[in-house]
């Protein structure tokens, strides 16, 4: 059965069209209700939203659909989607919202949900939402005895910073570190700060005041540039860019130098290994991640696991296996001893104690392995299905036949938009480009 509102990462899109509509917002509160409404204890539900102005929109309207289907609502404002994550399993909830677009402008919204084990819904799940979405909910609706209550939890704030306080070992203070951090002007712009700075680091934070508009505007992970001239202004050990709903990380070193997913993932898997905890022998991340992690992990006798791009895929692949490190090379990091979802700050916190413990400057620390030259690029394209064109198909062809052994060759159409990402990568740089550039070509001209 095809997907008609949700995507790979939840309902997402436009504000104010199509199905980011307050109306479907809360038709989606009846529904998510009613799947969720099992056994006769008092049900509850927590709603948590990054900083864009729309989300005063969609969290009353979420809301009076989880009421009228007689769930309680429990609102913690603006909050990382892992506190979400967090929250629910920690108040017994039956389902848990996070009202957010992620690392898209404010422009965008998005209602992602975690059910009570705090883990994303299964595609099962989320169908059965969509049915009853198509179907109607006036079924649904509870008698005025039966309704639901609506309240805040003041104190959401503070248990989230106190859960990631603990994910840092014992002992490891960070006294003497100056870190810049910039949280995207979105859900983290004052956990993260707070966090940072009870543990002792010495903290200077950008992008901390949203006003519901610049969420995500030329600041955070998908615009680190602006983080590294602060970290170089300022003398800093080390930069961390947040993005919007605080489940995404990229670092920067005292040098100036970004690092990515992929290093941070190589860190944290050769230290983990190290220290005894590494569970799976190995990590989980996505066909995006470079050649040079897999090569390094493999030098090691550690294993990678690839699964196609998303992070509740990375997530489902960890479960099955047993692992505990995953992530992309975008910067979700998925550490399920601490979290169920990607969470950029606590997956921060586990660099700097290995700086901390291991009296090395972040550059070091997080300089794992040689990158792979690889290229991806988008290109839009006109038919429905371009891979069913001879020329591209002889481009892809002749792309894996010469990659073979030296590199990979990875082509995937977009979930929202009509683009083909097409991404190579192998130890010749100019056979990388060329090919890309040819493939991508031969998609834009197919007719």
């Amino acid at each position: 059965m095809s997907r008609k509102y949700f995507g790979t990462d939840g309902i997402r899109g436009r504000v104010n069209q199509n199905h980011m509509t307050p109306d479907v917002a809360m038709r989606v509160g009846l529904a998510a209700g009613k799947v969720f409404k099992r056994g006769d204890h008092v049900h509850r539900v927590v709603i948590g939203k990054d900083t864009r102005r729309s989300g005063y929109m969609y969290e009353p309207a979420l809301a009076a659909g989880f009421v009228a289907a007689g769930i309680d609502v429990i609102m913690v404002g603006p909050m990382p989607t892992p506190a979400v994550a967090m929250l629910v399993k920690s108040l017994r909830a039956d389902l848990g919202v996070m009202i957010s677009a992620s690392h898209n402008p404010h422009y965008d919204n998005g209602i992602k949900f975690f059910g009570p084990d705090g883990y994303k819904l299964s595609d099962e799940t989320e169908l059965e939402i969509e049915q009853l979405l198509d179907d109607g909910c006036s079924d649904v609706l509870v008698e005025s005895t039966a309704l639901g209550k609506a309240s805040r939890l003041e104190s959401a704030r503070g248990r989230y910073v106190e859960f990631a306080k603990a994910t840092v070992p014992s002992g490891v203070s960070l006294e003497g570190i100056k870190v810049v951090v910039d949280c995207a002007n979105g859900a983290a712009y004052k956990v993260a700060p707070d966090v940072l700075w009870e543990l002792g680091a010495d903290v200077v934070a950008m992008g901390v005041s949203p006003n519901g508009f610049n969420i995500n505007d030329s600041c955070g992970s998908t615009y680190p540039e602006a983080m590294c001239e602060r970290v170089l202004a300022e003398g800093a050990d080390i930069g961390i860019a947040l993005d919007g709903d605080a489940d995404r990380l990229i670092l920067c070193d005292e040098k100036g130098e970004i690092v990515d997913g992929d290093q941070i993932m190589a860190l944290i898997t050769r230290t983990w290994a190290e220290r005894g905890i590494l569970k799976g022998g190995g990590l989980v991340t996505t066909v995006m991640s470079n050649l040079g992690l897999e090569r390094l992990l493999n030098s090691e006798n550690l294993s990678l696991e690839r699964t196609q791009v998303g992070d509740r895929y990375v997530v489902e692949r960890m479960r099955e296996l047993g692992m505990n490190v995953g992530g992309e090379q975008s910067g979700h990091m998925v550490l399920s001893d601490f979290s169920t979802t990607g969470d950029g700050l606590v997956s921060a916190l586990q660099v700097l104690t290995e700086i901390v413990q291991s009296d090395i400057p972040a550059s070091a620390a997080c300089k794992q392995f040689e990158r792979v030259p690889q290229l991806l690029k988008s290109v839009r394209y006109q038919v429905e299905d371009p891979f069913a064109n001879t020329a591209v198909q002889k481009a892809i062809d002749a792309a894996e036949k010469e990659l073979a052994g030296t590199g990979r060759l990875v082509i995937r159409k977009s979930g929202t938009e009509p683009l083909v990402r097409v991404m190579a990568e192998g130890d010749d740089a100019d056979m990388v480009e060329k090919h890309v550039g040819i493939i991508c070509h031969e998609v834009e001209n197919a007719a």
